[in-house]
């Protein structure tokens, strides 16, 4: 099982066109970006502090990375003494290996899981399949996708790219097939899709002996997981199950409790728009009656360290998963979430994965270059990340590795041509001239019209307006005699 690409799917250029063409899709998505934007603009303009919160959150992702090393053999200490046992997975095979192999112990052949990026991340649903698992996503949107046989395509809303519609027939297409099945008589109201998939869910909840959550935030001074969630079923499969396996990236301590009482107020206004999540769930360790009687955290590096040791691109790893990025970003709203290739989807995904991945394959070189670089994931970004920053610098890298590999004769040509003509003022006066009177000449209703050859691949994705008459520097030669 290979976790370098997603769903084995081409780079993103290819991938965007693809999904450009799809009017449903993007239909779907611009109503749901649309309206958890603007419930999240009403949920930050509430909060007077809100910018101090955003400084306050990078500066406590910033120095826990500094010490990253020490809360994390924290975190070990405290969960150990609380009757919990700590796992360490250097890469998505070994993470994969021990769940498993965790599951396998317990003699059990089914899980209910509560929706985590991670697992999803290390391919682990696959890996358990294999060996014979049966495993139950318990969030809404994550068993939509599910069911449809799909890919989430989003990190807060996973089934986004489906509407109503769509989700009656997959309900009515698949579910008994997991379970119980859906009324005969469903449609497409939201209550009666919610109640059909509370009552496919509950019998799972009862029935299962282990779960497999994913975790928010790790609080290291008490060694103590953290959930939010929306719906309850991740209190369900955190309460009732004999034993949890909680699986984090390593990137998700926190010092205490008063920094994670930062977080919990920046989260919930950047991903649902909501002043405070509807569920926090908490659990130290294992308690007598009360709870799983067997808990298991596997800390999971896959490419985190390695992140963790470039200066730029390391801030990717203050993403506290809120999807805020996504929700305003004009690419990510006419792809989707499968364009990319990654289970990090959207902006954050493109400075993530590359990062967690490396860039070996033509997935990954190309995600870096899927931005326009308007820097609205910045400006919304709860704890600031400087993603167009990180773009260009992962850029520059892809660039210089690209150094020694035979670059394409068209490509040395144009740079070649661009030196020469940036090289003097006299040549760039000229080449601007001949640029203005080339698009004149190919205009269309006031735009650019489709320009011949090669350059045609850059007028069939955009329309752009003609080149103004004068150029600044005539203009400034004219007025500053």
């Amino acid at each position: 099982m290979s976790d370098a690409t997603f769903l084995g799917m081409p780079a993103f250029p290819a991938a965007a066109a693809s999904a450009l063409r799809d009017s449903q899709l993007r239909g779907n998505l611009a109503r749901a970006t649309g309206t958890i934007r603007s419930r999240r603009a009403a949920a930050v303009a509430e909060q007077d502090d809100w910018e101090q919160l955003r400084e306050a959150g990078r500066a406590v992702k910033e120095r826990t990375l500094r010490h990253l090393d020490r809360y994390l053999l924290q975190v070990e200490e405290k969960v150990t003494a609380a009757g919990g046992k700590v796992h360490w997975a250097r890469d998505a095979e070994e993470a994969r290996r021990i769940v498993v192999g965790l599951v396998q112990d317990t003699g059990e052949r089914e899980v209910v899981k509560v929706k985590s990026m991670v697992t999803q991340e290390i391919g682990l649903n696959e890996a358990l399949a294999d060996a014979g698992i049966d495993a139950y996503e318990t969030d809404l949107a994550e068993l939509i996708v599910q069911l449809g046989h799909d890919q989430p395509s989003h990190i807060l809303v996973p089934a986004i790219h489906r509407n109503r519609a769509e989700i009656r027939e997959i309900f009515l297409r698949s579910m008994g097939a997991y379970g119980t099945a859906a009324p005969a008589d469903l449609d497409d109201d939201p209550r009666r899709l919610a109640e059909a998939a509370r009552r496919h869910l509950r019998e799972k909840f009862l029935r299962a002996k282990v779960a497999v959550s994913g975790v928010n935030f790790l609080v290291a001074e008490t060694g103590t997981a953290v959930v939010v969630e929306s719906e309850g079923n991740g209190r369900m499969c955190l309460t009732l199950p004999e034993t949890l396996i909680s699986v984090a990236g390593i990137e998700k301590v926190v010092p205490t409790w008063q920094d994670l009482e930062v977080f919990l107020q920046l989260l919930p206004r950047s991903s649902t728009g909501e002043r405070m999540n509807p569920y926090t769930s908490t659990w130290t360790g294992t308690t007598a009656d009360d709870g799983p009687r067997a808990f298991h955290l596997v800390l999971v590096d896959a490419g985190r360290t390695d992140a963790l040791a470039d200066p730029v691109g390391r801030q990717a790893l203050n993403c506290i998963r809120c999807s805020a990025c996504l929700n305003v970003c004009p690419v990510y709203e006419r792809v989707g979430g499968h364009a990319y290739g990654s289970v990090y989807p959207g902006p954050i995904g493109a400075v993530l994965s590359p990062q967690l991945r490396g860039t070996t394959s033509d997935v990954d070189r190309a995600l870096p270059y899927a931005s326009s670089l308007c820097g609205a994931c910045y400006e919304v970004c709860p704890v600031k990340i400087n993603i167009p920053e990180v773009l260009l610098h992962l850029r520059a890298r892809i660039a210089e590795e690209g150094r020694g590999r035979l670059v394409p004769k068209p490509e040395r040509l144009a740079m070649a041509a661009a030196r020469w003509v940036l090289s003097r003022p006299s040549r760039l006066t000229a080449a601007q001239r001949a640029g203005a009177l080339a698009a004149r000449l190919v205009a269309r209703r006031g735009r650019v019209g489709r320009l011949p050859g090669p350059l045609s691949r850059w007028t069939d994705t955009r329309d752009a307006p003609l080149p103004p008459a004068q150029t600044f520097s005539a203009w400034w030669k004219r007025t500053h005699r």
